[in-house]
């Protein structure tokens, strides 16, 4: 069953093929809304592909996926609208020349423009201005970042945080939109044992607040729903995966004149 707000996450040999093989193939998993799903894997086993893939950003190949009761690759397009990337490197990467402060302002006035319903954009400019605000502020906070901390505040460049405030920035830049499904790949890359252990208390805290949390790892959690390019979900390590991966290109609703007009606006254009 699915939730208002977590997506149930299902697949059933699920696969996607790219020029040089399969990316990966007879993918099964059964993930209940609010769920912690890894994929675990050593890079280059296909791991984002299918990341990608449960988000509506790649069209599989074969077999199925149900995301919260959206089938693939049927309904692409609806599913990455109830879905939101964090970082995914090549599609979401983080600008070093801006600060945390123009992210969040380009990422809330996107979110406006694009994710709200016409109703809402009739709102008074000043109350729609107070609701961006409050989601920022939400996102923030599930996502552990503290402004104030930073070495600059909201004026701290990207290219000065350190590799687990970034991990947050990117968490809450896609959390402004309210997804139900958070996609978040590398989750542990370059992290000590401790900043890892900080990283999957963040995800995990995201899921446990209602938001399906799917992450890219080399070794998963304890307690997360563990899943192979190579094989179903399984409460035991998942077996590495023999797989080329495919060209990664992310897919999107949006009307790019109209982005880059909303770009401008933050200064950033």
């Amino acid at each position: 069953m699915d939730s208002p707000h977590g997506a149930a996450v299902t697949a059933e040999d699920f696969g996607l093929k790219g020029p040089r093989g399969w990316a990966f193939r007879g993918v099964c998993l059964d993930a209940q809304p609010g769920s912690l799903i890894a994929i675990e894997g050593p890079s280059g086993s296909g791991r984002t592909c299918l990341l990608l893939a449960l988000t509506g950003r790649m069209r599989p190949g074969e077999g199925g996926a149900e995301i919260a009761g959206h089938h693939l690759p049927k309904r692409m397009a609806a599913v990455r609208r109830i879905s939101a990337l964090g970082p995914v490197s090549g599609v979401t990467d983080l600008d070093p020349a801006l600060t945390v402060g123009e992210h969040l302002r380009e990422r809330a006035l996107l979110q406006r423009r694009f994710g709200s319903s016409v109703r809402t954009l009739l709102r008074p400019r000043a109350e729609r201005t107070a609701e961006a605000r409050k989601r920022v502020d939400a996102a923030l906070a599930a996502a552990g970042l503290e402004l104030e901390a930073l070495p600059k505040g909201p004026r701290t460049s990207v290219r000065d945080l350190e590799r687990l405030e970034a991990l947050r920035l990117s968490v809450a830049l896609a959390l402004i939109g309210g997804p139900r499904l958070l996609a978040v790949d590398d989750a542990d890359m370059k992290l000590s044992d401790a900043e890892r252990e900080e990283a999957w208390a963040l995800l995990r805290s995201v899921a446990a607040n209602g938001t399906t949390v799917v992450a890219v790892c080399s070794e998963a959690p304890e307690g997360a729903v563990r899943v192979s390019t190579g094989g179903s979900a399984t409460e035991e390590p998942a077996r590495d995966a023999d797989t080329e991966v495919t060209e990664v290109t992310e897919v999107t609703d949006t009307d790019e004149k109209g982005a880059a007009d909303a770009i401008a606006e933050t200064g950033r254009a």
